[in-house]
């Protein structure tokens, strides 16, 4: 029997009941269309308050998964529950007990005001007008736009406009987060505040998951890692565990004099990295998951082989990542 849940009168779920229940479970869930597999036996669990990235390349299967948990497509085998709800239904209780930012900027109207926009969803997820105008002035606060409410949404910068998609998608105060490549288009300086933004509503119990193509950004950011290729669970841990599987990590460095010394080098670091010539002055280091960089740099310099520069090559996430896919096709 599926788990109940109650509205008030504002709109808001009461999740008294739900709390024992998983807040998102997925079970050897696969989704086809037509001949074409687009997910297969894809499981995952995330707890309350917990930001789960789902990382892969184009293609992968993220935005089919998320659709499949905000209700929007139907599984074609297994199971996924939201909060103790199937998510399968697509019921009026799980679209307000999900939340949803999705990739691109059209899911907006330009030509009015945020807080019109704002008011306009409310209604449309079933609030009263009241309800709507008073959440969604709450909302806006939360992402930093109370002064622009009344602002054109096609006056304001593009990082602006994501940050109103965050305030729609939180107008319910949902119990989970569906974000789709919140960043991939952004400055700097925007994404940081995307990503600011999304650690406070995982800070108050709203689960969170990530879906991004770009591996640094869920370094310290992201408590666990689902990485998907071509519909397939390549990894699912921790974010640590994911940087421990690179097998080494890969520096490109700026040696002076070392052209004549790379036979030596290597002797001297067996057991601690390989050094290879790249061009007329740089030098591919990799160095063994048992060493430090310092170390090996150390016995470079020692060797009479001055380091000029030294620069991380690949991360060891973006390392790992494809250390994984690689494995897989092989």
């Amino acid at each position: 029997m599926h788990a109940s849940v109650s509205a008030r009168g504002d709109g808001v779920i009461d999740r008294g009941r739900l709390r024992a229940a998983p807040v998102v479970h997925v079970e050897s869930v696969s989704r086809s269309f037509g001949d074409r597999m687009a997910l297969s036996d894809v499981s995952l669990r995330v707890g309350g308050g917990e930001i789960h990235a789902l990382l892969g390349p184009n293609g992968a299967g993220k935005t089919t998964l998320l659709r499949l948990l905000s209700g929007a497509l139907a599984p074609t085998g297994g199971l996924v529950r939201v909060g103790g709800l199937d998510a399968s239904r697509g019921s009026t209780e799980l679209r307000r007990l999900v939340g949803v930012v999705p990739a691109g900027d059209r899911s907006l109207y330009l030509r009015i005001s945020a807080l019109e926009n704002l008011v306009f969803f409310g209604r449309l997820q079933g609030l009263t007008r009241h309800a709507a105008r008073e959440r969604a002035e709450h909302a806006l606060e939360r992402v930093g736009l109370a002064e622009h409410a009344q602002r054109p949404v096609n006056r304001y910068s593009h990082g602006m406009q994501k940050r109103v998609s965050f305030a729609r998608a939180l107008l319910t105060e949902p119990r989970v987060l569906l974000v789709d490549e919140a960043t991939h288009d952004l400055d700097p300086d925007g994404a940081e505040q995307i990503r600011r933004l999304t650690i406070g509503v995982a800070a108050r119990g709203t689960s969170v998951l990530w879906a991004t193509q770009r591996l640094e950004e869920i370094r310290d950011f992201a408590k666990t890692v689902t990485v998907l290729d071509c519909g397939v669970v390549r990894f699912a841990g921790p974010v640590s565990a994911l940087s421990a599987l690179a097998a080494s990590r890969r520096y490109v460095l700026e040696l002076r004099n070392g052209s004549h010394m790379v036979s030596a080098l290597n002797a001297t670091l067996r057991g601690r990295g390989r050094i290879e010539r790249v061009s007329s002055s740089e030098y591919l280091l990799a160095v063994d998951p048992l060493a430090t960089l310092g170390q090996v740099l150390a016995a470079i310099e020692a060797e009479g082989v001055p380091v000029l520069d030294c620069r991380e090559e690949r991360s060891r996430l973006e390392g790992a990542f494809l250390e994984i896919t690689r494995r897989a096709a092989r």
